[in-house]
Order: structure tokens, then sequence, then C-alpha cells
């Protein structure tokens, strides 16, 4: 908790550990722009590996991870198919279109997993003179439906229905996805040709992320990165902190899980849940719509406790490392006090 506040905006906010902060300060480094920096190198090989993909790179953000991905799998004017409430699609500054000139195309995404009958006309639109699909994208885990996990089965049937079509997972909560369903992330990444993964939210490294998939596409990617600026000199210091994000912080979101179990429970019973995602909230996300967000926003503040909106009416609690259970017990207090003062109050016993 950060100045009294118990902070649910997002995992983002999370802090680097004393372990980070040691290992960064010392840190064997290089520049990476020639390929210089060990601990770069460290990291990229080590998530290339737990990803059982060849290849990886470090990058700045999710967002450019992804960006990425569009760009060595993409082509201007090519559709790119993916879910209608995925980040790709809404939270990336319509980067699709302002750098690789690429049409999103978005399906439905009931519990976080892609319609296969949206996605099958998508794909086949191809053949009556709908622009070409260059990749499908999906996200996982999928943070708008409540940190939804894609299960084996349901992957395998995507790659069943993409045919050949390349596949880009925004793994940005991948490791959560790997800790709930007990399935590796490298199980889960298998039918991406790309996946993007982030240290900066749950693992509480202070930045970075990565893309990983073969080594001639990271190599190209590794190019666009420059191209977008991304290029990063003796950032050992941040690969350093990534490392110990991978060994000491995966295992622990499962406390962060069984803390958002609560919440979202909380959530269903005040507000309502008419999607069902609540009740199947497997990992940290929980995402709710209350009659009115604004005034459920203020009184959650003024009880300490910060919450994010992702959309219009959609509001947002994220559990995390830097929030434990005494925060959590505030978070369900402040909740039945935004139901019970509230249109449509649902009484919020909590």
């Amino acid at each position: 908790m950060a100045d009294g506040l118990v902070d649910l905006r997002s995992d983002t906010v999370t802090k680097p550990t004393p372990a980070m902060r040691r290992a960064m300060a010392e840190a064997e480094v290089g520049d990476d722009g020639w390929g210089e920096d060990p601990t770069v190198r460290r990291l990229e090989e080590r998530v290339a590996e737990l990803l059982g993909k060849e290849a990886a790179l470090f990058v700045p953000s999710g967002t450019m991870a992804n960006q990425l991905a569009l760009g060595v799998l993409g082509r201007p004017g090519a559709r790119v198919v993916l879910g209608g409430r995925q980040h790709v699609l809404a939270h990336e500054a319509g980067g699709a279109a302002a750098w690789w000139g690429l049409q999103l195309h978005p399906v439905a995404d009931p519990h976080g997993i892609l319609d296969p009958g949206e996605l099958a006309w998508a794909l086949a639109a191809e053949l009556h003179h709908w622009p070409p699909v260059a990749l499908v994208a999906v996200e996982n885990s999928h943070a708008a439906a409540c940190g939804a996990i894609w299960d084996p089965g349901d992957l395998a049937r995507l790659g069943a229905v993409c045919r050949g079509v390349p596949i880009h997972l925004d793994g940005a909560r991948l490791w959560n996805a790997q800790v709930a369903s007990g399935v590796s992330a490298a199980e889960l990444a298998a039918v991406a040709t790309t996946v993007a993964t982030c240290l900066s939210k749950g693992l509480c490294a202070p930045a970075g992320s990565l893309l990983a998939g073969p080594a001639d596409l990271v190599a190209e990617a590794r190019e666009l990165r420059h191209r977008m600026g991304g290029g990063m000199r003796q950032v050992g210091v941040l690969a350093a902190a990534g490392l110990v994000a991978l060994e000491q912080m995966v295992e622990r979101l499962a406390e962060d899980h069984r803390r958002a179990r609560r919440l979202a429970a909380a959530a269903a019973e005040c507000f309502g849940d008419p999607t069902g995602e609540l009740a199947a909230a497997p990992t940290n996300m929980v995402l709710f719509e209350p009659p009115d967000p604004e005034a459920v926003l203020r009184t959650l503040q003024e009880e300490g406790v910060l919450a994010s909106s992702v959309g219009p009416g959609v509001l947002r609690l994220v559990t995390h490392h830097d929030v434990d259970d005494e925060g959590i017990e505030r978070a369900l207090r402040a909740l039945g006090q935004a139901a019970r003062s509230g249109p449509g109050a649902r009484g919020g016993q909590r």
C-alpha cells in the first residue's frame, strides 16, 4: 500500500523487491545496441527456454512487444483477427494501423476465448474478396474477461481453425495463466508463432517485456525495435530484475489469485455478474459494471481504495504483490459501502 491507499488499479503499480534492487545494483552490463549486454542475453535465453521458442528479444513494454509481432507477421492492408476486448485492439493507441497499416478485425471473445464460428468466418472471408488475414492474435490470460485462461484444448482447436495462419499470443500475464492452470507457459504458447510476455506486472520488475519466437523473426523484430526507438544500452540493470522476477515471483502469483477470488465474489454480490465472468475469475483481474461507476470510484477512494476504469461503465480491481490480506479486507469493506450508498444496491454484506 502506498501513502495509506490500497492501490488496486493495476498490477503495474508493483515496486521492485529488495532482491531485484540488489541485482540491479550489481548487474553486469554492456551495450545492448551492439548485443553486448550479458545480463540481457541471459534474460532473453531464459525466456526463450521457458516459452519453448528459439529466441527472445527484451523490449521496454508489452505494447512494443505486441506491436513488433504485428510488424514481423503482418503487411499493410492485411487483417489481424482478434478478440473484441483484447489489449492489442483497445489499449495500444491504434498502433496496428499507425505503424504497420494493418486492419483489425474483432470477433466475439466470450470468457476470453475467440468464438470459433466467428473466427472461421473471418478467415474464410478472404476467399470472398475480403482483405487477406496476416495473423490471428489471442490474449492469455485475457485481462478484460476477468483474467480468463485458454486451456490447451481450446488452444488446439484455435490452431486447427487457423490452418497455418500465424498466431500471436499476447501473454502479458502468461505467468498468471501458468500458475492458475498448472499448465506450463511453453505448452500454453506452443500453438503461437510469436508470444509476448511481461515482467513488470505481477512479477514486480520495474520495466520490460519480451517477444519470443523463431530466430529469424526475432532478428527482424530487433531491427524494428530500433526503428521504433526501443533500442537500449546498458539495460542489464533492468534485465537483472527480470531474472529475479522469473526466479522468485512466479509461484507467488497464486496468492494474488486467491485474493482476487474474494474480491470477485464481493463484486458479484454487490453489483451482479450477468456474464458469469466474475464467478469464473481464475487469476488476478476483477471487472464489474456497477450502475453508477463514477460514484463507486469516488466511494472506494474515500474509503482508501484505488480502482480503475477500463471501458465505458467497466471498473477493474487487480490484486498484486503489494496488496496483502489486510488491504483486501479494506477493499471488501469499501465495495460494500459503495453498494449500500449507490443506486440499484444489492446489499453489499461484506
